[in-house]
């Protein structure tokens, strides 16, 4: 058996009723936060006042960029179900955008918590520091840095592999970038490095933020108190994504022991770290901000409105 037939095996797995029940719970996980990400997404292209906020600005970057990650990792799982193979010339470009993907949200997340830092520790600087321009200038940022790692992996691939490679078939997934062992390690390495960078700025935010809610009354002393939760929940959710990125040692520990196992640590991790950790986005930032939530229900009430008119 081939090395491709044999990763493509792992993948599947030996358990057809399995296979069906992952597939089944990825469907159930993923569409309805798609359908909540577009509608967050649809309200705030609906309201001016939110586009003149960085957060929500953010925000919504945030929601295009998981709800892609869904429907791609859907897609992937769904042809992985049906044993799909794809050819590597389709396949290597989408998980290249796929793999980006996923670094977009840490780091919004990020920006999200440097702008509720400048806004709450240094209040009368906020206009200044977070303008339109600038605002559009970090979102082109994280975009281009997200997509940098994979754009590097692929030079890397590229240099390394030979045309009969590159027109093989498999499933479309990020290993088929990593041939080389010390490219694999590298990749490991610096993903580690990216998310402690990431967490050291959120603790400096959140400790910041607590020692202005400490010195601060009244409502200055509830915002405060406000963002210090919102941080909170910001390092529990980008500690699940911290999380992903020990996810592959631990699953490459687990195939020396049994396949099975495997297979479904492998699954377990793909819907706690990659689906669940951004599913909660929505909830974080949509239900729980008030100025957002209240944009979403007159939404909600003049889209219902409208149908009834034209019923």
């Amino acid at each position: 058996m081939s090395e491709n037939s044999s990763e493509q095996k792992i993948l599947k797995g030996n358990d057809p009723i399995r296979l069906n029940l992952t597939t089944a719970l990825v469907q159930i996980l993923v569409w309805p936060f798609i359908y909540i990400n577009l509608f967050m997404y649809y309200t705030f292209r609906r309201k001016p006042a939110l586009q003149a906020e960085p957060r929500f600005a953010f925000f919504a970057q945030m929601l295009l960029a998981d709800s892609a990650l869904f429907l791609m990792t859907d897609f992937v799982v769904v042809t992985i179900h049906v044993h799909f193979l794809l050819p590597l010339g389709f396949c290597i470009p989408f998980s290249v955008v796929l793999h980006a993907l996923t670094h977009v949200s840490p780091t919004f997340i990020t920006a999200m918590c440097l702008e509720r830092y400048v806004a709450i520790c240094f209040p009368l600087r906020h206009v200044d520091v977070f303008t339109p321009t600038r605002t559009l200038f970090i979102v082109v940022v994280v975009w281009l840095l997200s997509f940098l790692r994979p754009f590097v992996d692929l030079c890397i691939l590229l240099s390394a592999v030979s045309k009969s490679y590159l027109n093989g078939w498999n499933f479309c997934y990020y290993e088929i970038l990593l041939v080389i062992k010390w490219h694999m390690e590298l990749r490991g390495n610096l993903f580690i490095l990216n998310y402690l960078v990431l967490l050291a700025i959120l603790f400096f935010c959140y400790v910041a933020i607590i020692r202005v809610a400490r010195r601060a009354s009244g409502k200055d002393k509830q915002a405060a108190a406000k963002g210090q939760r919102t941080l909170l929940l910001h390092l529990l959710q980008l500690f699940l994504c911290t999380l992903e990125v020990v996810c592959p040692y631990i699953e490459a520990k687990v195939i020396q022991i049994d396949l099975n196992i495997y297979v479904i640590v492998r699954y377990f991790n793909f819907l706690a770290f990659t689906i669940l950790s951004r599913a909660v986005i929505p909830l974080i930032y949509g239900f729980r901000d008030e100025k957002f939530y209240s944009a979403m229900k007159s939404v909600g009430k003049w889209n219902k409105s409208k149908i009834n008119f034209v019923k």
